[in-house]
């Protein structure tokens, strides 16, 4: 064993202990530090000849790039949709580490059935039957794209097509209809073969809505005449977490024929709160569903979830046929349904925040998190340099500067006052034809006294 090696196994409790140390440092300053990372990063420094240790690396990285690291798990990221990452899941992610287990197959490990149970228990929290099976991925584009991977085969099925073994061509053009599409639908539809070009928008509900209207989309699958398609609705749209009429999609498919793939990367924790559990009513009618879990599950990057009523249509795409890794029989092994071979316990740090805060404990950061974003945009609306661009329907606050046409680059600025100050990080958008920011709330930390000093930055920066 290479000596650095050796000393670094017999010193590893003190080198975890050290790791441990400067972990606690940095979070219990995660609050007030800089939100995003200010200056320009270190040049790029040569490949070292012989290791430093772990201690040496450690020291290394503490000096050198963790100053210019983002406070994203902090309670004021507001972009994108980050959640953090609760006490016990980081303590389950270290140990996802410690235990290393290559999730595809069961074979020797307790590991797979551990992900099963968790999948198990997110099934029932998002309101979901036993019908749905599910598996862990990277993120929402992963779990999309194997939804719709799900679809692709599902219409080879309905034309009489092995699109798995024939290709996405033997399909012929394939029509996926949605309202507010997010930007990784039309990623995956590239990747699958479907092609970007093939994805037609149907026109919303009035009334500055990014909801679809199932008039509009019951006659676009009419015109169809008869050819199967896929349907993907929105469980919270990216701007304005609008929710598509699930319930009245889905009886669509009494007349007409489309597989119905849900997007609720995090409308669907709207599950969570007797209040809002109205928004995903229809949900367990899907035939594929995506949730990402690093958002307002608050579990570290990365982590999402995919359901889909047809397991055995999911293992025609993903199965991987090989003497040394076993036949999809029974109940399949991990490696059979989803793109990866092999893959990390993922699903470990979801179940320890599962078990240390229980149904509970997750409900009251969803209905906190929306109660801090209405505030927020009663904050926004009252400032005479901004202007609210939509209601406050759950977690996220979409707004713009007053003024009657705000350009892109009078939007940006404000972006990049408000991350300069270090107090907040914003991400932006456009709404309408209209450039915009975006406020999300999605994470355990942030509270009360955090959405005022936002408020406040934003009145500095537009004033």
């Amino acid at each position: 064993m290479h000596r650095t090696l050796a000393d670094d196994l017999s010193r590893l409790p003190e080198l975890l202990q050290s790791a441990r140390d400067f972990a606690a440092r940095e979070v219990a300053g995660l609050a007030e530090r800089p939100v995003a990372a200010p200056g320009r990063p270190p040049g790029r420094a040569p490949l070292p000849a012989e290791g430093a240790g772990g201690e040496g690396t450690l020291a290394r990285f503490a000096e050198r790039w963790a100053p210019g690291f983002s406070g994203s798990a902090g309670p004021r990221y507001l972009g994108f949709v980050t959640g953090g990452a609760t006490p016990a899941s980081v303590a389950g992610d270290w140990l996802t580490s410690t235990f290393d287990q290559n999730i595809s197959g069961a074979g020797g490990s307790w590991a797979a059935e551990l992900e099963r149970e968790t999948v198990a228990w997110l099934r029932e929290l998002f309101g979901l039957g036993e019908a749905h099976s599910g598996a862990f991925v990277t993120g929402a584009t992963v779990s999309n794209t194997v939804g719709l991977a799900i679809a692709r085969e599902w219409l080879g099925e309905r034309l009489g097509v092995d699109v798995s073994r024939s290709g996405a061509a033997a399909l012929g053009p394939v029509d996926v209809l949605s309202g507010s599409p997010h930007s990784s639908v039309a990623k995956a539809m590239s990747v699958l073969g479907i092609g970007r070009d093939r994805l037609r928008r149907v026109p919303l509900l009035p009334g500055n809505r990014e909801a679809v209207d199932v008039a509009a989309l019951e006659s676009a699958l009419a015109d169809l005449g008869g050819r199967p398609a896929i349907v993907v609705a929105n469980a919270g749209t990216v701007n304005t977490v609008d929710f598509d009429d699930l319930r009245a999609i889905a009886a669509l498919k009494e007349r007409h024929d489309f597989w119905l793939h849900v997007d609720a990367a995090f409308g669907g924790f709207a599950a969570l709160s007797p209040e809002y559990a109205m928004l995903v009513d229809g949900l367990d009618a899907a035939d594929s569903v995506c949730v990402d879990l690093h958002k307002w599950l608050n579990v570290p990057y990365d982590a999402a979830v995919q359901f889909t009523r047809r397991r055995d249509l999911q293992v025609a795409v993903f199965h991987n046929s090989s003497p040394y890794l076993g036949l999809p029989t029974g109940e399949p092994d991990f490696l059979h349904l989803t793109p990866e071979n092999s893959r990390r316990l993922r699903a470990l740090p979801a179940w320890f925040s599962l078990v240390a805060y229980g149904r509970a404990g997750h409900r009251e950061i969803v209905e906190r998190n929306v109660a801090l974003a209405r505030r927020l945009g009663e904050g926004v609306d009252a400032l005479p340099g901004l202007r609210l661009l939509a209601p406050v329907r759950l977690n996220v606050v979409c707004f713009t500067l007053a003024e009657e046409e705000p350009t892109q680059e009078r939007v940006d600025a404000l972006a990049r006052a408000v991350a300069e100050s270090g107090e907040a990080f914003l991400t932006p958008t456009v709404y309408g034809g209209v450039p915009a920011l975006r406020a999300a709330f999605s994470n355990w930390r942030t509270t009360e006294a955090d959405t005022r000093r936002v408020l406040d930055v934003l009145a500095t920066a537009s004033g």
